[in-house]
C-alpha cells in the first residue's frame, strides 16, 4: 500500500473572466442580475477572475470587498484577481484572494481568456503559434448530462448528441454529428479561429475563445437547425449551414 496522501493533478474547468469597467454598487447589481437571470443553472457555483485590467482609470479606490459580496449573492465564485498595475493591490490583498499575473491567467482559465490586443495582426499569429493543433479526439457515445470532455491541443468530434447538463471543450473546433443541448467552447486557450459545428442547435452556451452566446440568442437565430458558431472582429457569428 503506497503512503502516498494524495496526487496534485491539472484539470479543465469552466472559469468567467469579470472585466470590470467602472463600478457602481446599484447598477452593477442590477446589471449582474439580469446577465445571471438568462440562464441561472449555468451560472451557479461558477468559479469567476476579477479583471481589473479596463477599469476607467480615473478609478483609484474600489470597494472590493463589497464586490465579491455581491458576486456571491449571485451565487459567483470569485477565485482571483488580475490586475496589470499597482493602484489596487492593498485592496486586492485585503480581501484575501489571489492576484493572478497576466501568464497564470492564460494558462489556468479555460472559458473566459481573451488576450488583449495591442497589435492585431502580431496577436493573432500568436495565438496560432501557441495553440497548434495536434490530434483530433473522436467520441462515438452520446455525452450525458454532468460529463466534460476535453480535447486537448486539437478538435473535438462527436458523433452523437451532447446532452442538456453536459460539457465539451476542446482546444481546436468542436465538431458535433447530433443534438448540441448542453455547453460547447472551442478555442479555450484562446484560439479565436475555432468554430462549433453542430447538426441540431439546442446548446445551453456556445462559447468562442472566451465570447459566449446563451441559449436565449441562439433561439432567435439557428434553434434545432444545422448550425455554424464563429468569431468575426471578437463577436461571435451564428449562421446555418
Amino acid at each position: 500500500m503506497s503512503d502516498t496522501c494524495f496526487q496534485l493533478k491539472g484539470s479543465v474547468v469552466t472559469t468567467f473572466k469579470l472585466e470590470l469597467f467602472h463600478f457602481s454598487l446599484d447598477e452593477f447589481t442590477l446589471q449582474l442580475e439580469d446577465k445571471i437571470n438568462q440562464a441561472p443553472m449555468f451560472f451557479k457555483q461558477s468559479p469567476v477572475i476579477i479583471s481589473l485590467d479596463k477599469i476607467d482609470e480615473n478609478i483609484t479606490d474600489l470597494d472590493l470587498n463589497e464586490l465579491l459580496l455581491i458576486c456571491r449573492k449571485f451565487n459567483l465564485q470569485p477565485m482571483a484577481f488580475k490586475c496589470p498595475h499597482n493602484r489596487f493591490l492593498n485592496s486586492i490583498k485585503a480581501t484575501g484572494l489571489t492576484l493572478l499575473s497576466d501568464t497564470a491567467s492564460r494558462a489556468g482559465t479555460k472559458a473566459s481568456v481573451s488576450p488583449e490586443i495591442s497589435d492585431k495582426k502580431t496577436d493573432k499569429t500568436d495565438i496560432k503559434n501557441n495553440t497548434t493543433l495536434h490530434t483530433s479526439k473522436l467520441i462515438s457515445r452520446p455525452v450525458r448530462s454532468g460529463q466534460q470532455i476535453y480535447a486537448e491541443g486539437g478538435d473535438l468530434i462527436i458523433l452523437s448528441q451532447v446532452s442538456e447538463g453536459a460539457e465539451v471543450l476542446a482546444d481546436g473546433n468542436i465538431h458535433i454529428y447530433g443534438a448540441l443541448r448542453g455547453r460547447a467552447l472551442a478555442g479555450v486557450k484562446g484560439n479565436t479561429d475555432a468554430r462549433v459545428f453542430c447538426t441540431k442547435m439546442e446548446a445551453e452556451l456556445i462559447s468562442i475563445a472566451g465570447h459566449f452566446m446563451l441559449s436565449d440568442s441562439l433561439r432567435e437565430k439557428v434553434w434545432k437547425q444545422s448550425a455554424q458558431v464563429y468569431l468575426d472582429e471578437q463577436i461571435l457569428q451564428v449562421e446555418p449551414v
